[in-house]
């Protein structure tokens, strides 16, 4: 089959077709199937190792006054108030929680 004859059976890009045959001939069968991984990430981190510590010691820390606990939204906007990141959002602050889970 044409390239062409592929990538409309599979509903892709015929470029897609190439590159798959490419790295199959280049790297074998495994490489061909799977994805290929991003060495880094195209977005710089905004919690490093050491920022990481500190968002921890802030959520085993006492809440704020007139707070049970910390949330997420509450870190996130003492990391900024404390200068540990110029902006940051909760979402990021509560991936960053449950990777240590």
């Amino acid at each position: 089959m044409s390239d062409q004859e592929i990538s409309e059976l599979l509903h892709c890009h015929s470029q897609t077709v190439v590159n798959v045959r490419k790295r199959f001939v280049e790297f074998g069968l495994e490489s061909a199937l799977e994805r290929k991984k991003r060495e880094n990430s195209p977005i710089p981190r905004k919690l490093d190792g050491d920022k990481e510590t500190r968002l921890f010691a802030i959520a085993c820390s006492q809440p704020p006054e007139g707070r049970r606990r910390w949330t997420l939204q509450l870190l996130a906007d003492e990391l900024v108030i404390l200068n540990i990141v110029d902006d940051i959002s909760a979402k990021t602050v509560g991936r960053t929680l449950k990777k240590q889970k």
